[in-house]
């Protein structure tokens, strides 16, 4: 049995260890690490370097505290790997020799994690030096120079390599890159772009990265990159380049290194291809998606019909079922009073349709939807303007239910003991949570647009102030850490986030944040750390979107992307804008693009998606753009996360056509959502059908209207604190309108955080 013998050397010692690769191949299998992580937890803890337990944490999918129970499973394999006193020369002859490209692979990771570089340094220390040239020179001219003098280095790529599927993405100019790895198991990777001060940086990139192991070019993280903008007037943009050149070359390693250990690419996602005359879906999930997005005409006509007819107007959210949505789109050209957005538009939508004239609204959301479009609409003046939602059942929300747990009582309860206090609450709970909640203590409403500016509004009006943000607690927990990292910034780039903070602020309203802890969107709870893996491995250099609700890996992922000009985090209309502005730029540069964008948020969001790209591209046509730009929507989503049917009927050739045929994910047993892919929809959404819609609208203003009382949305006619539910209800509401009008909390709230216990 062959026997590879690699040599370390640590602090001037040396130390020489022989991993039988059969071994270590059975152990990978059985732990889930590569290669370098089963080299990284079998070897002693002596031999170690601190930041490879950080390698195996960025490069291998694995928390920290997971790492030890890594380790622990390795044990069982460690009498198949012994320390033999061997000698070894640099070029660690089994990386040439006829092995197989699974051993070779385990000995070049070995020969990463216990050699030392053979040049005397790492490659950390020889792009700082690099940059150290560039950033000494004397002023931005002399800089631009000497990214020149390095363009005129770098050879040109032929035009055989300057295609689309060696684009590096997010560039503001097109660079091309290609990437191999020696026959001495190293690093080399070539460059090119269509703009001089681009090849620069690619050169100076390239300088220090080639003949770099792989493992090396892995470790290499983003923050390493920190001096690239150096100066340079007018092309600070470039150092996104940087950047984005930096993940396409770790992403093309990362697959190098797996076809030579034999390893199976992930399956990608399933997504949608949009062009300005076509979509083209791949994977049974997205062809489910689209198939609805051009909706039957007939369909279209009859619901368009109706609710002129009964004066109907419709509130919808992004996340209802495509076939829903593409018929109100389709709908909304022959009938105005259709509106599809986030939650918290809704209700002012629906106060204007009453205002043209509408007799009755259609919500298509989640019961809190529609209590807050009843609650408006009485406090605007329409009292007999009916209210229905689509489904005599409850449609329920993860979110709301939480907030109205004993805990979350509880949870309120410790902010009221706290003076002075602020209770912010997510716009997506119940208005009785409101009123109960603003009842025990000065409470406002937050979109996840418009939360982080909230919070930190609040703190600079109230010096002494704690807030306690709630129900969601991934949005807390994102908060907190968005908060960590802006302690970290300048104070210059603080006050690019929020004019009246800097450092000492930031850093003195750490402790006086609090989140409640147990309440998640079912949507959102599964972006977690399995999808992330895959989105990195497969989709480092694409757009990243993450909702605010994300789980935190998903969160940091969007994060370190928007870092670098690549990423969004918020609300549904965030990423909807941002996904728009990013089409608008690739028509302006002129030049074919493809752009990617991972859809870290519900599935249903594609309709209002495909509107808006498609839209764009149609007006660069009109306009006379000549570039050709297509735009991939990515679903983050298991391959399990379609599901089909079977059927009993005697006919094979309707059993077979039936079994095979793809059902759009439902409520009835919640297709579209695994632990190992995220979840495509929300179940709670989906009881908005396109049946129950037509059914309002054909039922309301007839003798047979009376079947509709069950869907009537829910008015309040409790109190709480003497005040109506329905009026207190709304008080957290107001407060945040009136942020969102003037940029700071409303007098009302200040005095009434200032004098607790007594509501204004």
């Amino acid at each position: 049995m062959a026997v590879a013998a690699v040599r370390r050397h640590i602090g001037g010692s040396s130390a020489y260890i022989s991993v039988n690769p059969y071994a270590v191949s059975e152990a990978a299998a059985a732990t889930g690490l590569g290669s370098a992580g089963i080299a990284m937890a079998a070897a002693p803890a002596a031999m170690v370097k601190p930041s490879l337990s950080q390698f195996a944490v960025r490069h291998y999918g694995l928390h920290k505290n997971r790492l030890a129970e890594k380790q622990h499973e390795l044990r069982k394999f460690s009498g198949k790997m012994a320390v033999d006193e061997r000698s070894w020369q640099p070029g660690f002859g089994l990386v040439n020799s006829k092995a197989s490209g699974a051993r070779c692979a385990v000995a070049r990771d070995l020969e990463v994690l216990f050699s030392a570089d053979s040049r005397g340094e790492n490659l950390a220390d020889r792009l700082g030096q690099i940059i150290g040239e560039v950033v000494a020179a004397a002023d931005s001219r002399a800089r631009i120079q000497i990214l020149l003098k390095y363009a005129g280095s770098l050879p040109r790529l032929p035009d055989s390599d300057c295609i689309p599927s060696n684009r590096v993405m997010g560039c503001t100019t097109r660079v091309w890159l290609t990437a191999k790895i020696d026959d001495k198991g190293r690093m080399n990777f070539a460059a090119d772009s269509d703009s001089e001060v681009t090849r620069g940086f690619c050169a100076i990139l390239l300088k220090a990265m080639n003949g770099a192991w792989p493992l090396e070019v892995l470790a290499v993280p983003t923050d390493a990159l920190g001096g690239l903008g150096m100066g340079i007037e007018g092309v600070a943009s470039r150092a996104n380049t940087w950047y984005n050149l930096l993940i396409t070359m770790q992403k093309k390693t990362r697959w190098l290194l797996g076809a030579l250990e034999g390893k199976s690419v992930y399956e990608p996602f399933p997504s949608l291809l949009i062009t300005a005359d076509d979509m083209i879906p791949e994977g049974d999930f997205a062809k489910a998606q689209a198939k609805y997005l051009l909706p039957d005409t007939a369909k279209v006509q009859l619901l368009a019909e109706l609710l002129k007819q009964k004066q109907v107007g419709v509130v919808a959210h992004f996340y209802m079922d495509p076939e829903v949505q593409g018929v109100l789109v389709a709908a909304r050209e022959l009938w105005p009073h259709i509106h599809i957005s986030d939650s918290l538009v809704m209700a002012d939508r629906a106060v204007k349709m009453a205002d043209a004239g509408c007799k009755h609204i259609a919500v298509l959301g989640v019961d809190f939807m529609s209590e807050n479009v009843r609650a408006i609409l009485d406090r605007a003046g329409h009292e007999k303007v009916s209210v229905y939602r689509m489904s005599s059942e409850r449609i329920g929300c993860s979110l709301a239910d939480a907030a109205q747990s004993s805990a979350y009582i509880e949870f309120v309860k410790a902010a009221a003991s706290s003076p002075p206090s602020l209770h912010v609450i997510y716009i997506n709970t119940s208005l009785e949570t409101k009123a109960h909640t603003h009842s025990l203590v000065p409470t406002i409403t937050c979109t996840s647009s418009n939360v982080v500016q909230t919070i930190l509004q609040a703190f600079a009006q109230v010096s002494d102030l704690t807030v306690w943000y709630g129900p969601d607690s991934y949005m807390g927990a994102n908060l907190a850490e968005l908060f960590l990292q802006m302690a970290a910034m300048t104070d210059d780039e603080i006050k690019a986030v929020h004019p009246l903070h800097d450092k000492g602020t930031i850093a003195a309203l750490l402790p006086r944040l609090h989140y409640f802890h147990d309440g998640s969107c079912i949507v959102h709870n599964l972006f977690g750390e399995e999808v992330v893996a895959r989105v990195r491995h497969l989709y480092p250099d694409a757009f990243q979107t993450a909702h605010f609700e994300v789980p935190g890996e998903m969160f940091a992922l969007a994060m370190e992307a928007k870092r670098r000009g690549m990423g969004v985090v918020g609300s549904t209309q965030n990423i909807l804008d941002f996904i728009r502005v990013r089409v608008q730029e690739a028509l302006g540069r002129g030049f074919d693009d493809h752009l990617q964008f991972i859809l870290g948020t519900e599935a249903g969001m594609i309709t209002a998606i495909v509107e808006s790209v498609r839209r764009e591209l149609t007006a660069g046509r009109v306009q006379g753009a000549k570039a050709k730009v297509e735009v991939q929507i990515i679903f983050p989503v298991s391959s399990d996360a379609i599901t089909t049917t079977s059927s009993s009927s005697s006919s094979t050739e309707e059993s077979y056509q039936i079994a095979t045929m793809p059902i759009v994910p439902g409520v009835s047993s919640g297709e579209g959502c695994s632990l190992s892919g995220g979840c495509a929809s929300c179940p709670y959404m989906k009881m908005n059908t396109l049946d129950a819609l037509l059914r309002v609208c054909q039922l309301v203003g007839t003798p047979y209207d009376g079947t509709l009382q069950p869907q009537q949305a829910r008015t309040f006619n409790d109190h709480v604190a003497g005040y109506a539910v329905s009026e207190l209800g709304c008080e957290p509401i107001l407060h945040m309108r009136y942020f969102q009008a003037h940029g700071r909390l409303s007098d009302d709230l200040l005095q009434h955080v200032c004098n607790q216990g007594n509501l204004q």
